[in-house]
């Protein structure tokens, strides 16, 4: 059981990387914490040290997501989902095969519909929780190189704000769904990238940790907004460029150029030696 006063969540894809940084993140503000991923022992290995609570999902399974917020709310109560699993291939669309194509729609958008409406089965019986959706910046303007997983994440984007206008017709007003956009983040993902062409676009701007983008994440779990970038005057950069594709389209030498030094900013900063 989970102890008095200790809210209960759920972190996809929570194995490494960006995921298990929020659930150490959200442990340490005193969260109880369900980590799951498609390996179970990697998950169980991050669990350990976080009380140990761990399960083996596929978000592409709408049952196995019903299932795990099932046993959440079984913990005194589901009080938030974080939809954070994701897959990226970079290139051209035209590169892309059609499993390809549905591999990134199937985990980016499908299996995060999935976790949404998991939780929100259950969010919606006890009249509270909340919903946070990583989107990434992608999700808010097309980046050239990451054209299929950018319409993932639009495709995202699109469904957590009409599910949140929906809540609020259907009167569920303390039943909430956030979106975190972080600019480019340093994990695995993007660790084997610094010489991809195609990955240009997230390097484009701040990389940020893993545990920069967690800190975020833990405050919005306390404050609920409906779309939130990281930092935020990229947020605010992209959607002026979105608002102008003309321009946007224009600009995308200079794109690839940004993108490109970013890249080898980002390889000598991670060669470097330790000098402490």
């Amino acid at each position: 059981m989970t102890p008095p006063g200790r809210r209960v969540a759920v972190v996809t894809g929570a194995a490494g990387g960006l995921g298990h940084a929020i659930a150490a993140a959200l442990h340490a503000d005193g969260w109880s914490v369900l980590l799951t991923d498609l390996d179970p022992a990697a998950v169980a290995a991050a669990a350990a040290p976080l009380g140990g609570w761990s399960a083996t999902l596929d978000v592409r399974d709408e049952d196995a997501c019903a299932a795990v917020a099932a046993s959440a709310a079984d913990r005194g109560g589901l009080a938030l989902w974080v939809n954070n699993a994701g897959v990226l291939t970079t290139g051209p669309s035209w590169e892309h095969d059609g499993p390809t194509r549905r591999r990134m729609f199937d985990v980016n958008t499908l299996g995060a519909m999935n976790g949404t409406l998991a939780a929100l089965a259950v969010m919606r019986g006890q009249g509270h929780g909340h919903v946070l959706n990583v989107v990434s910046l992608a999700g808010l303007i097309a980046a050239p190189g990451e054209t299929v997983y950018a319409a993932s994440k639009h495709a995202l984007l699109a469904f957590s704000l009409g599910t949140l206008s929906d809540l609020r017709i259907a009167g569920y007003r303390r039943v909430h769904v956030s979106c975190l956009c972080p600019d480019g983040i340093w994990t695995p993902m993007l660790h084997g990238r610094l010489d991809d062409p195609g990955a240009v676009a997230s390097f484009t701007g701040s990389m940020l940790t893993a545990q920069q983008v967690a800190a975020r994440a833990v405050r919005l779990a306390h404050r609920p907004r409906p779309v939130v970038s990281l930092p935020r005057w990229r947020g605010a950069q992209v959607r002026l460029l979105d608002a102008l594709p003309r321009l946007a389209v224009a600009l995308t030498p200079l794109v690839q150029a940004a993108g490109r030094a970013g890249q080898r900013r980002q390889h000598r900063r991670s060669t470097r030696p330790d000098r402490r």
